[in-house]
């Protein structure tokens, strides 16, 4: 596997090796002794997978401390925008955000340390993620941070007026708004 940084401390891309021939397609998309190998420590506990329609928003989402969770993030079927915003304090990118399109065709994943907030948006008519968690979903740590902050100014790659967002995720603050209690560990 290929293990790319990018600017933000501990976010990366990962593209898998794929081995493709007249049967279809195989690959690791999760090795422990590989991820060790490249100086990254990620134990999934949990699979999480959702399907979502064209247009659809979700996010931004982060479960607080002790609950922070780190995600490797995989598209099954389809195309999304994917986002993390650093809200680690004392992060040289913190209240900054990375987007980037991960499809099924380039296997590409997206592996998000903990303290990010993560939304993403469907490009394709349908998109089917998987992500992978290393902490157990909390809903008592869960927050959010509203996906039409004027202040993050998040290009999500859908016309206005043509995102289909829950009633939960266009009432969550502000990233002004919201406490932190993340600490960046350098």
């Amino acid at each position: 596997m290929k293990v790319q940084k990018t600017e933000f401390p501990g976010l990366l891309i990962i593209d898998p090796v794929t081995h493709s021939d007249s049967r279809g397609y195989f690959f690791e998309s999760y090795n422990s002794k590989s991820f060790r190998d490249a100086g990254l420590y990620f134990t999934p506990v949990q699979d999480n997978e959702s399907c979502s329609s064209k247009g659809v928003l979700r996010g931004l989402h982060y479960q607080r401390e002790p609950f922070a969770q780190a995600k490797l993030i995989r598209v099954v079927e389809g195309e999304i925008f994917d986002v993390a915003l650093d809200m680690r304090i004392g992060s040289p990118t913190f209240g900054k955000w990375f987007g980037i399109i991960i499809d099924s065709g380039s296997k590409r994943q997206f592996y998000i340390p903990q303290g990010f907030a993560h939304g993403f948006s469907v490009l394709s008519e349908k998109a089917i993620v998987l992500y992978k968690c290393d902490t157990f979903y909390s809903a008592h740590h869960e927050g959010g941070i509203n996906v039409k902050d004027p202040s993050l100014n998040i290009d999500w790659k859908i016309p206005a007026g043509q995102e289909i967002i829950s009633a939960k995720d266009l009432i969550q603050p502000l990233f002004s708004d919201v406490k932190s209690n993340f600490l960046f560990k350098g």
